[in-house]
């Protein structure tokens, strides 16, 4: 066979699928997106216009590259320019409320908030240090006031375009709450003149390392490695029961993790592996529930982890590759879990896989896996602390474009390379804003000294004991964590909740605190009611959104419980203490781990070998929470349950077998 063979097979399988199922069109995921996302409520360019607003994001996206790179500016002058960038963009591909655009349509108030909110960012950039000089006495001049107030507002309004109200909700909550207890003059100084607002972390990790990461992913989806995970998918398990199912869960979990977007991997592996799974047997409910858990578990996926592997590496202050080690056991427990329930249900609806000659074969994929070359470039470089993550990142740009040179498939060509820059500076945008309101939630806190008073709430609302420490916490993520981007989510939640977890009175380790926060701002994307991911998942299995959702919840439980043990077990993330036996604890933890895991699964799916009764369902999912609790004890008695359970179904099974 040709090389392109792989290609023609998986294109085969989705035109079979497609004529066989009804499946929602690219207008359905559009409309659905456009109605509940509101990243992809975008103005609709064309022609002469679409040329200009394109050349805008491509220079944004070299610039960016660049200062990156190569600036020495001071951070006032280089997140101001770039925040004024920001809002240009941002109010060019982003109007004022969703649905009925026309077609190359900027209203003049849309103008004026785009060049007035803009301007004070310039303004400042260019006279930055007479404004640095002047320190807390630049507010007594009530035009800087103004200046402030202006560029803070246009923020937030773009803030609620492109990223949602949930957020704003919060910092407006957190500004009022501030302008009643500290003056006026100081909270515009703080949160727009100093680096302890706008301009704080988030946005300085935003502008210095997160930019470049998404047009690195924006270059390798134009490589064809999404096309090339499929088929590896397809070829290692697409013919097991339910094979359709298990495909969506190794892909998603593949491109997920360098996708950066649980939406975006939804749309884009779902495309193919939803009408498969489908046309095998499985509830439209239930196929676009599976993408959308395994597309948001790929954020959570190492090496990558959708980038925010080396911005925890920035935040906690430890090598890139001790962060990638730690989310190896989770993230396998994460997609064990969904694995688990897919095969459990293929065998409750006796569903069986793809015929072979159907599936791509090994042997033609393996001449392909050069297109493997930049992530592998990338983790080595930035894995022995020789580089830097934004030059390690430029480089693997550079070696996405040879290797897109190389592909037969989907040869890269000047055009997809324009392409790519312009998708890469169009994805900053909703990233930065995010983050920006990250930094004025973190300034608020630090302005009013709210973090101490949060503290002590949690504390003594939970009476100092950790589980209703991490519960409460756990709530805020979700909430926090609605529609934003996984990036800009992890920023928003090393900002705001980690520092609460990691306080002496609470106890939680510090790479546990940010794990866990991570996790849970992560799987916003499928949790009622704001599941942006099962949306889209719903939008093309054409099923009810909530209904997706909730299935969503269900499959990826190891989600809302893997958190909790790693919190208190910091085993899990290989902490261990000082003089224990580490090869034994990670044997007994990943065994247990596993077994616990296979146990929930179960339970929540209600079938083993035949259908569980809700009595042993309930024992069912009390093993294997008991075998994911550390502990000798707990572990004892949660293999008893589950064993007693398993061995109870299979004599049952096999005594109805022969009755039939």
């Amino acid at each position: 066979m040709s090389s392109k063979e792989p290609k023609k097979e998986q294109d085969e399988i989705v035109q079979n699928t497609a004529s066989d199922v009804d499946v929602g069109t690219a207008a359905d995921v559009e409309a659905i997106m456009k109605k509940y996302d509101n990243e992809s409520n975008t103005r609709i360019w064309e022609g002469t216009a679409k040329t200009v607003v394109r050349w805008i994001s491509v220079a944004f996206s070299l610039y960016s590259i660049y200062v990156t790179l190569f600036s020495t500016a001071l951070p006032e002058v280089r997140l101001t320019v770039f925040l004024g960038m920001i809002l240009i963009l941002g109010y060019l591909h982003y109007p004022i409320k969703k649905g009925g655009q026309k077609p190359n349509y900027l209203p003049w108030y849309d103008i004026c908030i785009m060049v007035v909110g803009a301007a004070p960012f310039f303004y400042f950039a260019a006279n930055a240090k007479p404004i640095i000089e002047k320190a807390t006495t630049v507010t007594k001049d009530p035009v800087m006031c103004v200046i402030a107030i202006v560029a803070i507002l246009a923020l937030m309004e773009l803030c609620r375009r492109c990223v949602g109200i949930p957020i704003l909700c919060v910092v407006g909550a957190l500004l009022v709450y501030t302008f009643a207890n500290v003056r006026f003059g100081k909270v515009m100084y703080d949160l727009f003149y100093t680096t302890t607002g706008v301009m704080n972390t988030p946005i300085n990790v935003c502008a210095k390392y997160i930019v470049v990461f998404i047009i690195f992913g924006a270059f390798l989806e134009r490589t064809g490695i999404s096309a090339f995970f499929i088929d590896l998918a397809n070829s290692l398990c697409g013919s097991s029961a339910g094979g359709p199912a298990k495909v969506a869960v190794i892909s998603s979990a593949l491109c997920g993790m360098v996708s950066g977007s649980s939406v975006g991997n939804t749309v884009t592996t779902g495309s193919v592996t939803i009408p498969m799974m489908k046309k095998c047997g499985y509830k439209p409910e239930f196929a676009g529930a599976v993408e959308a858990a395994a597309s948001t578990g790929g954020q959570i996926m190492p090496p990558i982890m959708g980038a925010a592997a080396f911005l925890m590496a920035e935040y906690m202050g430890v090598p890139y590759g001790t962060v990638a080690l730690k989310a190896i056991l989770p993230a396998v427990l994460y997609f064990m879990g969904i694995y688990i329930a897919v095969h459990l249900e293929a065998r409750k609806l006796k569903l069986k896989g793809i015929p072979k000659d159907e599936l791509p074969k090994m042997r033609n994929l393996l001449p392909k896996i050069y297109l493997l070359l930049p992530l592998i470039i990338l983790v080595v470089l930035v894995a022995t602390n020789r580089y830097t993550m934004q030059f390690a990142a430029t480089l693997a740009i550079f070696i996405c474009i040879g290797v897109g040179f190389i592909n037969k498939d989907e040869r890269l060509n000047l055009t997809k390379i324009i392409d790519a820059l312009e998708a890469g500076g169009k994805g900053v945008i909703t990233v930065a804003v995010a983050c920006a309101m990250a930094g004025l939630v973190a300034g608020c806190i630090t302005s009013t000294g709210l973090a101490s008073t949060l503290i002590r709430v949690i504390v003594k609302i939970s009476g100092g004991r950790a589980f209703i420490a991490l519960f409460l916490t756990m709530l805020c993520c979700i909430i926090l964590g609605m529609g934003v981007p996984t990036t800009a989510n992890y920023c928003i939640m090393a900002a705001t909740t980690a520092p609460i977890l990691i306080d002496p009175r609470i106890g939680v380790p510090l790479v546990c605190a940010h794990f866990f926060v991570f996790y849970f701002g992560i799987v916003a994307d499928i949790t009622p009611p704001v599941a942006l991911a099962a949306y889209a998942g719903s939008a093309i299995a054409k099923a009810p959104p909530m209904k997706t959702a909730f299935n969503a919840t269900r499959i990826a439980i190891a989600a809302f419980i893997v958190p909790y043990i790693l919190a208190m077990n910091p085993a899990m993330v290989f902490e261990f203490a000082e003089g224990s036996s580490v090869g034994g604890q990670i044997v007994l933890i990943v065994v247990t781990s596993v077994l616990g895991i296979f146990g929930v699964a179960a339970a929540l799916n209600g079938f083993l070998f035949k259908t569980i009764n809700p009595v042993f369902r309930v024992v069912l999912a009390a093993g294997g929470l008991c075998m994911m609790i550390p502990g000798i004890l707990t572990d004892a008695i949660g293999f008893a349950l589950v064993a007693a359970i398993c061995v109870f179904q299979k004599l049952g099974a096999q005594k109805e077998a022969l009755a039939s």
